[in-house]
């Protein structure tokens, strides 16, 4: 992938990525048509400045963040099956992905799975995704290894313009069939 080499072996990378000392640069994307109601997920791994895999795919009757969530979702359960005991940074262009998995998941899992109201006293109201977002604690729950990290989407980032045209690939997959 050209490009991807000069971003990740400087100190800074010209995309403002600072770089990793060591292990896995893993960028994730979903995305999502509202015409069609279908939404695709991707990522794709970089080790070193080559990338040493990727994954994508599609679903109907998604929407857009829930296509981001299976992307971060698909890349640690990637992570902790083939990448065991390695450190990885999940790069994602989603703050609700990125916010959700880093502050307010911790949040939620003590509420029960459950928002605050309003008051601070109820805890009744769900929250989106909350399968998702179960299945996403679970994953990184099991590797303090792996950091997630926004960075900004449709921006020349190698990663992300490859993860995004995967996803897109995913949600074109389900479309056409």
């Amino acid at each position: 992938m050209a490009g991807i080499s000069n971003e990740l072996g400087s100190p800074t990378t010209t995309a403002g990525i600072p770089k990793a000392q060591r292990g896995l640069y893993v960028f994730v994307d979903g995305c999502y048509d509202p015409g069609f109601g279908h939404g695709g997920w991707a990522f794709v791994v970089y080790r070193e400045a080559a990338e040493i895999a990727s994954s994508f795919g599609g679903m109907r009757d998604s929407a857009n963040n829930s296509m981001e969530l299976t992307a971060v979702l698909k890349a640690v359960m990637w992570i902790n099956s083939e990448a065991t005991g390695e450190a990885a940074t999940i790069w994602s262009d989603s703050i609700y992905a990125v916010k959700g998995c880093n502050e307010r998941r911790h949040i939620w899992k003590n509420n029960g799975w459950k928002k605050s109201g309003p008051n601070g006293n109820a805890r009744s109201r769900t929250i989106a995704n909350a399968e998702l977002w179960k299945a996403v604690d679970l994953q990184l729950s099991q590797n303090a290894l792996v950091t997630i990290a926004w960075c900004k989407g449709h921006s020349g980032i190698v990663g992300n313009e490859r993860a995004d045209e995967l996803a897109d690939g995913g949600r074109l997959s389900v479309r056409g069939s």
